[in-house]
């Protein structure tokens, strides 16, 4: 338990029945009338969504304790991906719903943060950039710019994206985690 006056960024309060809302931003307001009170911007945990939220100044509310964690992605085991905590050891299975768009950009020994509450892996978090190979791109035609300059491309995870027309196959290349954007060529 926590009062509204201790809120800080990060934070990660249960409302509603037990859901999990982090809180994205806070504003602790004393109008010249009547009670203080504090407004604040949460973010569903599991299904992103963001809402504005007013409490009143002092109300306590109830927190929850997130473990986050960076664990190695190791293999695939049929629906699951299988992640090694890198100082116990340990293995965790953790479904598709749970690993959600992350699942485009992981590759054997790729380091990602597993955030858990209570034993359930809540998301999987990668950096906000990866380094990947380019495995296809067809070749770059100059003058073709009916797609204005760039060309869909394969990742080595199977995931495609836009590339410039100068990207060719084998290239290693740095992509945005949370866009899938290509941010441009790694040098060897």
């Amino acid at each position: 338990m926590a009062s509204t006056n201790d809120l800080k960024n990060g934070m990660v309060l249960k409302l509603d029945g037990g859901q999990l809302w982090s809180v994205v931003e806070f504003q602790h307001v004393k109008p010249g009338k009547g009670p203080a009170f504090v407004r604040t911007k949460l973010k569903n945990v599991l299904s992103g969504k963001v809402v504005d939220k007013t409490f009143n100044a002092g109300v306590k509310v109830d927190t929850a304790t997130i473990d986050r964690r960076d664990m190695q992605f190791s293999y695939m085991d049929g629906e699951y991906f299988v992640f090694m905590d890198m100082e116990t050891y340990d293995q965790l299975h953790v479904d598709k719903k749970a690993v959600g768009d992350a699942a485009n950009f992981l590759i054997e020994g790729f380091t990602a943060s597993v955030a858990r509450h209570e034993g359930e892996v809540l998301y999987v978090e990668l950096p906000a950039a990866v380094e990947l190979t380019i495995q296809h791109t067809d070749p770059g035609v100059q003058g073709d710019r009916s797609t204005g300059g760039t060309k869909p491309a394969t990742l080595e995870t199977g995931h495609e994206i836009q590339v410039p027309l100068f990207v060719t196959t084998g290239e290693k290349v740095k992509v945005d985690t949370r866009t899938s954007d290509y941010l441009g060529r790694v040098s060897s």
